[in-house]
């Protein structure tokens, strides 16, 4: 048998015993260096970077998913005390019917009701803007009222409808309502009109339906005082004013807001009162009390203020 040389035996062992090991620790150094550089400044780097609202996100759609099933049972059991209480209330189920009801009892009134805008360019854009509101809340009132009227705007233009096309583009598909450029003596028989103007010493006691009523469209703070009834007294047709004095005392001019007369319309249409139709309307701040109860003078004068503070919205 030979023997192998112990130097050939050794010496490529002193020499590869180190190279294998040191091969592997290396391996192994490099991959835990990589690793600590994985976890290290990199990513503490990329999670520094996230923003608190992209953390408050991510807690929030975790907790949103966690608390999903507690929601569902939620509504479940909301959907259960609803239905209890339908069936311990029954009468609260009418309440649907009766407003169904209430749309099918819907009689349209002949009564045809104008706003003159012919006033235009007598009001600043303020103004303007005021009355555009008014006539957005009649509108709104006619469309819901047991007994609307036949609703006309005359005179359309200027600023006015300058206004309109800028804020309520939807006003070109208004229902149930006339909007025309010409006057209204152009639209109506002269017989037929009738200027409800505070300052007639005619009073209004029963509506015609087969008459056309104006309502001045101004808004002017007093600054044309009178001015509606000259109108009509040029143009000879007939005027009159609302039988308020009758019913209300104010601690204000009688000078009422459009709305407020095209409400006050449309209220004795459906109540057949007058009294009743005052005071389902008149703004609180206009200090209005029955004629008969006008004697408590405190009261009065507490309304009166209260008026003074907030007359924006009358119209001559």
């Amino acid at each position: 048998m030979s023997e192998i040389p112990t130097e050939n035996a050794e010496g490529p062992t002193e020499d590869l015993e180190p190279t294998v090991p040191d091969t592997g620790e290396k391996v192994n150094s490099d991959d835990k260096q990589i690793e600590r550089e994985d976890s290290g400044p990199d990513k503490t780097e990329c999670v520094e970077t996230m923003s608190k609202r992209q953390r408050k996100k991510l807690l929030k759609q975790k907790q949103w998913e966690e608390q999903r099933d507690m929601r569902r049972q939620k509504r479940k059991e909301k959907r259960q005390k609803r239905k209890l209480e339908r069936q311990s209330q029954p009468e609260s189920n009418n309440e649907g019917s009766d407003r169904k009801r209430m749309r099918r009892d819907i009689v349209p009134s002949n009564l045809r009701l104008i706003v003159d805008c012919s006033f235009d360019s007598l009001m600043v854009l303020k103004d303007v803007k005021k009355l555009h509101k008014q006539i957005q809340r009649c509108y709104a009132e006619n469309r819901k009222a047991l007994h609307p009227v036949q609703f006309y705007l005359t005179s359309h233009g200027g600023q006015l409808k300058n206004n309109m096309n800028e804020n309520d583009k939807g006003w070109v598909n208004w229902k149930d309502i006339h909007i025309r450029s010409e006057h209204y003596s152009e639209l109506m028989k002269k017989e037929d009109l009738m200027y409800l103007t505070s300052d007639s010493p005619n009073i209004l006691n029963e509506l015609d339906e087969t008459k056309a009523y104006v309502i001045g469209g101004l808004v002017d703070h007093n600054h044309h005082k009178g001015i509606t009834y000259r109108k009509a007294l040029e143009e000879g047709i007939n005027h009159a004013q609302l039988p308020l004095g009758n019913f209300v005392k104010m601690n204000t001019r009688k000078v009422l807001a459009v709305n407020h007369v095209f409400e006050i319309i449309l209220a004795y249409l459906e109540k057949k009162d007058w009294k009743e139709a005052f005071f389902s309307v008149l703004p609180q701040r206009k200090g209005a009390v029955p004629l008969g109860e006008a004697n408590d003078d405190s009261k009065c004068l507490l309304l009166g203020k209260e008026a003074a503070e907030d007359d924006d919205l009358d119209s001559d």
